[in-house]
C-alpha cells in the first residue's frame, strides 16, 4: 500500500472526539503543532501527528512539503445550497433593498417563480456550464463536499433535467456532490392544488429518482405559502416509505416545519429564523440537525436564526450557505459563518464544527468532517500560523490550498 504525506502545518485542527450535540469551548479543540497527515491511494487517512515523527514511522511514504504559514482543518461542508438555477434575480434584489416587500415582488412575477421561468427556458447544457463555475469557485472557497438541490423545475421535465445535470457535474468536478429533490419548492402555476401536485411529484418523480439513482433525499417548504403542516406530512411520508431521507425548509417565517422535522425525524430542519423556545428545545432533544443559513438572514435583511440559543439547548448546529438567486446570492460560507459568529456570539470551535462534521451529518456522511484515521483526506489549509486569525478576517483570508481525497482541487 502506497502512502502519501503532507505536511508540516504550523497547526492542525482535527476536530476528533468533539461531541454532535450542543456548546462548544475552544479548549476542547485538539490542535497539533509542526503537524504532517498521512493518506493512502484512496484519499482515506491513515495516521496524523508530528510530521518528523510520520517520517520516521513511515520512511517509504512519498513526502509531499507545504513550506510557510500553514493552518490544516477539515475541509467545509456547505449542507444546504441551491446553485443549479437560470439566470438570475438582480431586479428582485434592488426592489428588496429599496423597501418593496417580499410578496409584493412575487405579485410582480418575482420571487421563486422567476427562477423557474429562467431555469426551464435554460438548456441543460447552460445549467452544468453555470453550475462548474459556482462548484470551481465553492472550491477556492475551501469547500470539499457541497449539497445542491432541484426546485427551479416544478414538473417532471425540468425537476429531472437540473438533477441530470446536478449529477453530471458531480462526475466532472472534484467536489463531492449530495443531490437533493426540492420538487416541493412551491406549488407551480399549472397546478390549482398543492395536494395535487405533491401526488403528481410522488407518483411521476419519485420513481425515477431511484431508477436513474438521481437522489437519496427529499426536501419541502413548508410554509403557509408554499406547503403546510397537513399538507407536507403525507408527502414526507410517503417519501420515507418509498426509502428516501428527509429534510426540511423549517421555520423561515413560521414555525411549523421544525416541530413536523422532529415528528418524522427528519435529518435537517433548515433556516430556523422563526423558531421560539419550544422548537428551540424540541430540536435539542432529537436526533433532527439544524442547519442555520445566515446567508438568507443577510440577503433578506431579517435576523439570524437562533443559533446559540439551539447549542446552550443542546442541538447539533451546522451553518451552511443557501446559495441561491433569490435571498442567498451571496454564496461565500466562510464570510457568512463568521458574521453569524460575531453576532451570535458563537465561539471558533462552534462554528469550525458547524461547518464540518456537524453538517455532514446533516447529509449522513460518517466519513468526512474531522481529521483522522479512517476518514477522508479532505483538508482546507490557511496562509496563517493561528487557526483564530480565520475567524477573526471574516472571509478576507481566503484558503491557500484544498485537497478532496488528498488530491489538490
Amino acid at each position: 500500500m502506497h502512502l502519501h504525506l503532507l505536511g508540516k502545518f504550523k497547526q492542525l485542527l482535527s476536530l476528533r472526539n468533539l461531541p454532535f450535540k450542543g456548546s462548544l469551548k475552544d479548549e476542547q479543540l485538539e490542535i497539533i503543532t509542526d503537524a504532517g497527515i498521512l493518506y493512502d491511494q484512496q484519499g482515506t487517512i491513515v495516521d496524523i501527528g508530528n510530521f518528523e515523527q510520520l517520517i520516521k514511522a513511515y520512511p517509504t511514504a512519498t513526502i509531499e512539503r507545504i513550506e510557510g504559514d500553514a493552518v490544516a482543518l477539515p475541509g467545509w461542508i456547505d449542507c444546504h445550497t441551491h446553485i443549479c438555477f437560470g439566470g438570475n434575480r438582480a431586479a428582485d434584489y434592488a426592489l428588496r433593498i429599496a423597501g418593496v416587500p417580499y410578496l409584493e415582488i412575487a405579485k410582480q412575477g418575482g420571487g421563486i417563480k422567476d427562477s423557474v421561468r429562467k431555469t426551464r427556458n435554460a438548456s441543460a447544457e447552460e445549467l452544468l456550464r453555470t453550475l462548474l463555475i459556482r462548484l470551481n469557485q465553492n472550491a477556492q472557497l475551501g469547500i470539499t463536499t457541497c449539497e445542491i438541490k432541484s426546485g427551479y423545475g416544478l414538473d417532471k421535465e425540468n425537476e429531472l433535467k437540473m438533477l441530470q445535470v446536478i449529477q453530471e457535474a458531480a462526475q466532472k468536478h472534484p467536489i463531492e456532490i449530495v443531490p437533493t429533490c426540492l420538487a416541493a419548492h412551491v406549488c407551480p402555476p399549472e397546478f390549482q392544488s398543492p395536494e395535487a401536485y405533491l401526488e403528481y411529484v410522488v407518483q411521476e418523480i419519485f420513481p425515477i429518482l431511484k431508477k436513474q439513482q438521481l437522489s437519496q433525499r427529499i426536501d419541502i417548504f413548508v410554509e403557509e405559502t408554499a406547503f403546510d403542516y397537513p399538507i407536507a406530512l403525507p408527502y414526507l411520508q410517503k417519501a420515507q416509505q418509498a426509502g428516501f431521507d428527509i429534510t426540511i425548509h423549517a421555520d423561515q417565517f413560521s414555525n411549523a416545519g421544525s416541530r413536523l422535522a422532529v415528528a418524522l425525524n427528519a435529518l435537517s430542519a433548515d433556516h430556523l429564523e422563526a423558531s421560539g423556545e419550544a422548537e428551540i428545545k424540541a430540536l435539542a432533544n432529537s436526533e433532527v440537525v439544524a442547519v442555520v443559513l445566515p446567508g438568507a438572514s443577510l440577503g433578506l435583511g431579517m435576523p439570524f436564526a437562533p443559533a446559540r440559543k439551539l447549542l446552550d439547548e443542546g442541538a447539533t448546529v451546522a451553518i451552511a450557505s443557501d446559495w441561491n438567486p433569490g435571498s442567498a446570492p451571496m454564496g461565500d460560507l466562510l464570510l457568512q459563518a463568521s458574521v453569524m459568529a460575531a453576532q451570535q456570539k458563537l465561539s471558533t470551535a462552534e462554528t469550525f464544527a458547524a461547518l464540518t462534521f456537524r453538517a455532514a451529518k446533516a447529509l449522513k456522511k460518517n466519513n468526512i468532517g474531522r481529521l483522522e484515521k479512517g476518514f477522508q483526506a479532505d483538508l482546507v489549509v490557511f496562509p496563517t500560523q493561528d487557526y483564530r486569525e480565520i475567524l477573526y478576517w471574516q472571509g478576507q483570508m481566503k484558503p491557500r490550498i484544498t485537497y478532496k481525497k488528498g488530491k489538490k482541487m
